[in-house]
C-alpha cells in the first residue's frame, strides 16, 4: 500500500494507529549496544567508502546517517532485487525484490564500520522485525546489509554474533547480511524527506525520534544536518 494513503488510514483509525505505531513502533527507544569487538582500524587518511543498508522505510536510514560524522552523503533508493529497471511503485508491490536502503557513503578517517553498524542496529531500526519496521509491512521493508568486501562481511556477520551471544535483543536478529549487487537511486521526491517534512506525521512518529536518540546516545557522532 502507498505510503500516504496507509498513513491516512492510520490516522483516520485511531486504534489501528495506535497499535502500529506503540506496538510494534521502535522509534521511541533506543537500545543499548556493546561496541563492536571486530571492526576495522580507523584509516589514518581522509578518504571514501560506501556501504548499503536496509532497515524498513529508507527515511529514517537515511535521516539518521545524513547526522553521523564523517558520513559525505546518505542516498535513498533500492537495493537487493533483480528487476534493474523500477520505481518505487513497482517496489512497493513487493514483487521486484527489492528493499528500501540507503547508500551510505563515509570518511574511513572519521567513523569506522564497527561504529556504523552499531548505530544502524541501535537507534536506526529494529534488526529483530521480520519483513516489517513498525507499520511498514513486507519484504521491501527487511533488515539487510549488503557487503561488497569480504571485511564488511566478516565484521558485520561477526557484530550479529557477539549481539546474539550477548542476548541483547529479547528476539532474534534477522538481518540479512547479502552481496552487495547494484543500488538504484530512489526518486528526487523521496531524497531528504524527513529533513522536507519536519511536520509530516510519519517523519513526526518513525524517524524524528531516530535522529534524536542518535544525538541522546551517540553525542561525539552526531552533526547536525549539513
Amino acid at each position: 500500500m502507498n505510503r500516504a494513503l496507509r498513513y491516512s488510514f492510520l490516522v483516520a483509525v485511531a486504534a489501528i494507529s495506535l497499535f502500529y505505531l506503540v506496538g510494534y513502533g521502535f522509534a521511541g527507544g533506543a537500545t543499548q549496544l556493546p561496541d563492536a569487538k571486530i571492526d576495522e582500524p580507523r584509516a589514518v587518511a581522509k578518504g571514501q567508502e560506501t556501504f548499503v543498508l536496509a532497515g524498513g522505510c529508507f527515511w529514517g536510514i537515511q535521516a539518521v546517517f545524513e547526522h553521523v560524522k564523517g558520513v559525505v552523503r546518505a542516498t535513498a533508493g533500492y537495493s537487493g532485487g533483480t528487476v534493474k529497471s523500477l520505481s518505487y511503485e513497482q517496489v512497493s508491490s513487493g514483487d521486484t525484490g527489492h528493499a528500501e536502503s540507503v547508500e551510505v557513503v563515509y570518511d574511513p578517517s572519521q567513523v569506522t564500520l564497527g561504529q556504523r553498524l552499531k548505530l544502524f542496529f541501535s537507534v536506526a531500526h529494529d534488526p529483530t522485525q521480520l519483513n516489517r519496521q513498525g507499520p511498514d509491512i513486507g519484504t521491501q521493508y527487511r533488515s539487510a546489509i549488503f557487503f561488497e568486501t569480504t571485511d564488511q562481511q566478516r565484521i558485520a556477520q561477526a557484530y550479529v554474533d557477539q549481539l546474539t551471544d550477548a542476548k541483547v535483543f529479547s528476539r532474534p536478529i534477522v538481518t540479512q547480511i547479502v552481496p552487495f549487487k547494484a543500488f538504484y537511486r530512489a526518486e528526487d521526491y523521496h531524497q531528504d524527506y524527513a529533513v522536507r517534512n519536519p511536520d509530516n506525521l510519519y517523519i513526526l512518529t518513525n524517524d524524528a525520534p531516530k535522529v534524536a536518540n542518535l544525538k541522546k546516545q551517540f553525542p561525539d557522532l552526531y552533526v547536525k544536518y549539513r
